[in-house]
């Protein structure tokens, strides 16, 4: 696994892009892996597993949020992990395919961590999830129920093929948007969020390093396909026990 490192982007929050030089032919298929992972999860999340299935365990309770056109099935793989440590894992169901804004869904994770007063948790996030986790850290949590995030491929400083995008929920993705520009000026919080992301992303070919938070990439190609990566169970197993500070 890559080394952890603090991310030395501009305060502005612009990541930098992923240097240039892996070959078009290696991209490419990460590129058809990729979307392959995406539809064979598509097709399992219809299978038996359900939410109550993951909610035992005595350890920090996560919380997941997946990301756009995504259910939680998605996230199984870390899931799993998570909940063989000892780790209670929440799921949302009224996030459906996460598709309505940032704000919106993240006053339902919001309103769910209150109703079953849950505290210190840990939020596991995947693409806007990462958005939808740190928008709940920064402008909901006054009582401090959220310890940190572990966010993987989030378009923290948004994503350039956002502007081509034919709809408004993936157009929100570009990084001049009025919520995406907000988050990326909160600073403060970055130092709880660890950012996982590979060395091509599918669709953000900016990467995910964000700004003072503990960025950790992996050599692994695709936005979707990195979630079942066992080098992402272990960045995710180390996030989610940072030993003594």
């Amino acid at each position: 696994m890559t080394e952890p490192t603090t991310s030395s982007t501009e305060a502005t929050g612009t990541s930098r892009p992923v240097p240039p030089g892996i070959p078009l032919v290696r991209r490419a298929t990460w590129a058809a892996l990729d979307w392959w992972y995406a539809i064979t999860w598509q097709v399992r999340s219809l299978g038996p597993t359900t939410a109550d299935d993951y909610r035992t365990g005595e350890g920090q309770p996560v919380v997941v949020i997946p990301g756009v056109y995504e259910t939680w099935h998605f996230m199984r793989p870390l899931m799993d992990a998570l909940h063989d440590r000892g780790h209670p894992v929440h799921v949302l169901p009224v996030l459906r395919h996460n598709l309505r804004p940032v704000p919106v869904s993240a006053r339902d994770v919001f309103a769910y961590l209150e109703e079953h007063d849950l505290r210190n948790v840990l939020v596991l996030a995947h693409s806007k999830g990462g958005l939808i986790g740190k928008y709940a850290m920064t402008q909901l949590d006054d009582h401090g129920r959220i310890d940190r995030m572990v966010a993987v491929s989030t378009p923290f400083a948004g994503s350039g093929y956002a502007r081509l995008a034919p709809v408004r929920h993936l157009r929100v993705f570009r990084a001049a948007d009025p919520v995406l520009a907000g988050l990326a000026r909160e600073l403060d919080a970055n130092a709880r969020i660890t950012s996982v992301y590979g060395v091509f992303d599918t669709l953000i070919p900016e990467g995910s390093e964000l700004t003072g938070a503990t960025n950790v990439r992996l050599p692994v190609g695709g936005h979707f396909r990195i979630l079942g990566d066992a080098r992402t169970r272990a960045a995710v197993l180390a996030a989610s026990d940072p030993g003594p500070s």
